[in-house]
């Protein structure tokens, strides 16, 4: 008897995964493995160039296949792979490729995959500026915080990245959202039918026991890829105003801050006569996270939830935070840390939190209880593969029901195809001249 031929998964990514870089690298190598232990075929492409952290995707057992932006020779590959399932790793992947799947492998299920909301983040930064502009205060950021969500549809409605990417989930089969926040937001704001969007956040196996106790421990610790705006502000924040409150408190304080691509701005910051050390990139980010006593995560823009507060409280690290930095992250559980919404609070809740060993292993223990509560591999990995699995017996049924994106790519993709050949062509023009 012939066995089933093993599901194929195409995932086309912005850029080769960096988990040790970036939560986004490593949200991706959570879904990469979800499938593998399905047992599915899964190849990653990608037309970005070699990473300097990239994670070896062969080692694994996933084949990688460099791809090449406006080339037709995607099509030959797409259509001798024939994928049941292609993932696009960021809406302009999407954009950029999604016509060449529909039209070479029109039965495949086509999902978007998304660490935030592009278009939110963004929307959320040009508020920020607008706010620094017009105050001189540089500590309360209370007005900027978990805004009613028909004041984002607002802030983003009338931006060129927002019609993108909100067309872009519309023409998918489905929609990986990692924030809840962001799903309330599609749903009743831009009225994305629910049935295009999942739920699916980080996705990690809690420990049994919090690794080192209190006494081990030492320093705080900040941790981000600089190449990602939100994190480079809050570099920024603490040092210029949140840094010299705690240290007013505890004068022999350090602060360690780790992050992948760390530009010269950022090592001009470095002092370590103030305690405040820019140590670049870190091998294992969980390795300095667990020597650390307490994670500060002052976010004051951004979308998506946060992969450095998972991974602190996959280390028993208690961590301070803002509302951004905790939007969508603990639902009704209790925060494993503080919430602060100003550079003076957060301060005190750090200072607090550094100081007092009956209130960090509560936070420590809390942390562990939200991992298990709302993080578990093993519920969101099967309810995913389920939902995966449910989109391909039902395939005609979704399209039908979603004409909006059916008309969105009727117009879209001829236009998008239509430049792209011109762009092949001109190409070929001057390889040829």
């Amino acid at each position: 008897m012939n066995q089933p031929r093993a599901t194929k998964v195409l995932v086309i990514g912005y850029v080769w995964p960096e988990p040790r870089s970036s939560a986004a690298g490593g949200y991706v190598m959570q879904l990469l493995g979800t499938f593998l232990q399905q047992g599915w075929e899964v190849t990653f492409s990608s037309p970005a160039g070699a990473g300097e952290h990239q994670e070896d995707l062969t080692a694994l057992g996933i084949r990688e296949v460099p791809i090449e932006l406006n080339n037709s020779s995607f099509d030959a590959f797409v259509r001798e792979l024939a994928p049941d399932i292609v993932l696009f790793e960021q809406f302009m992947m999407e954009e950029q490729f999604g016509w060449r799947v529909e039209k070479h492998c029109p039965e495949a299920v086509r999902v978007l995959g998304t660490q935030d909301l592009q278009s939110l983040r963004h929307a959320r930064h040009q508020r920020l500026k607008d706010r620094l502009k017009a105050r001189d205060d540089d500590n309360d950021f209370s007005e900027l915080f978990a805004p009613a969500l028909r004041e984002e549809f607002e802030l983003m409605a009338d931006t060129d990245l927002a019609k993108r990417e909100i067309a872009a989930l519309y023409r998918c089969d489905l929609n990986l959202m990692i924030s809840e926040r962001e799903v309330e937001l599609l749903v009743e704001q831009f009225k994305v039918p629910r049935g295009l969007v999942h739920w699916c956040p980080l996705m990690v196996n809690p420990p049994n026991a919090p690794p080192a106790d209190f006494e081990a421990r030492a320093d705080f610790i900040s941790i981000g890829n600089f190449r990602h705006a939100p994190n480079w502000d809050a570099v920024l924040w603490m040092k210029n105003s949140i840094w010299p409150l705690i240290r007013e408190q505890l004068p022999t304080a350090r602060l360690l801050i780790y992050g992948a691509y760390t530009p010269p701005k950022a090592t001009a910051l470095h002092n370590a006569a103030q305690g405040f050390h820019v140590m670049n990139w870190a091998e294992d980010a969980l390795q300095v996270m667990t020597a650390a006593r307490v994670c500060l995560a002052p976010l004051r823009f951004g979308a998506g939830i946060k992969g450095k507060i998972v991974d602190a409280m996959l280390c028993g690290t208690p961590n301070v935070t803002t509302p951004i930095g905790a939007e969508a992250m603990h639902g009704d559980e209790p925060w494993p840390g503080a919430i602060t919404r100003s550079a003076q609070a957060f301060a005190d809740c750090a200072v607090q939190l550094y100081t007092d060993k009956t209130q960090w292993l509560k936070a420590q223990s809390l942390g562990l209880q939200l991992l298990t509560n709302r993080y578990q591999q093993g519920t969101h990995g099967p309810a995913l593969i389920a939902r995966l699995e449910d989109c391909r017996q039902r395939l005609s049924a979704i399209r039908r029901d979603n004409f909006t994106g059916s008309m969105l790519r009727h117009h879209q993709h001829k236009s998008t195809q239509y430049m792209s050949q011109w762009i092949e062509a001109k190409n070929r023009f001057r390889e040829d001249a």
